[in-house]
């Protein structure tokens, strides 16, 4: 018998703001305590980057305007079936006004050379520095939910610029 295998979808959108980046400080209470960058669930039937301006509008106020894709994160565990896949953008603009009272977590602009500083998940500390490399990233994990062993891993960088194909104009 297969196991019944479940996705879920959430985003997550570092801003940058020339030499700065924002950053919430979420509590304990909220999970994943410490220094991350804005983001969430993907709401069906919405697209996924869709969600990502959405998640930063509603955890912000701020409403990305370039927004780039940078990457995937996935993590599957093969004794629950969950796959879980976070797709990572990076905004270089935006307009609005931070939240007074944001929801997830005190709103920080970090300057971009300190913020690995900061206290912030292993997973995200790992993350971080991917957002500012050109071209796009995957990671992906295989681990065992009970004894915390990843079991597989893959990390691949992909170039900003495909090589030329013979016969495409550049």
């Amino acid at each position: 018998m297969r196991l019944q295998t479940e996705v879920k979808l959430y985003t997550m959108c570092m801003i940058q703001d020339g030499s700065r980046i924002l950053l919430m400080n979420r509590p304990d209470a909220k999970g994943f305590p410490g220094y991350i960058a804005p983001g969430g669930k993907v709401d069906f039937p919405e697209s996924i980057v869709n969600g990502a301006i959405r998640e930063v509008r509603e955890e912000t106020g701020l409403i990305v305007k370039d927004i780039i894709y940078k990457g995937l994160e996935e993590s599957c565990e093969p004794n629950t079936g969950l796959r879980y896949m976070v797709f990572n953008y990076l905004a270089t603009s935006f307009e609005g006004e931070l939240l007074e009272n944001p929801p997830e977590g005190e709103l920080v602009w970090v300057d971009l050379e300190e913020a690995l500083k900061l206290p912030m998940q292993n997973w995200f500390k790992r993350r971080f520095p991917l957002f500012f490399e050109k071209g796009t990233f995957e990671l992906s994990e295989i681990w065992d939910e009970k004894t915390g062993i990843v079991l597989e891993e893959t990390v691949k960088q992909y170039p900003a610029r495909l090589p030329q194909l013979a016969g495409f104009a550049d």
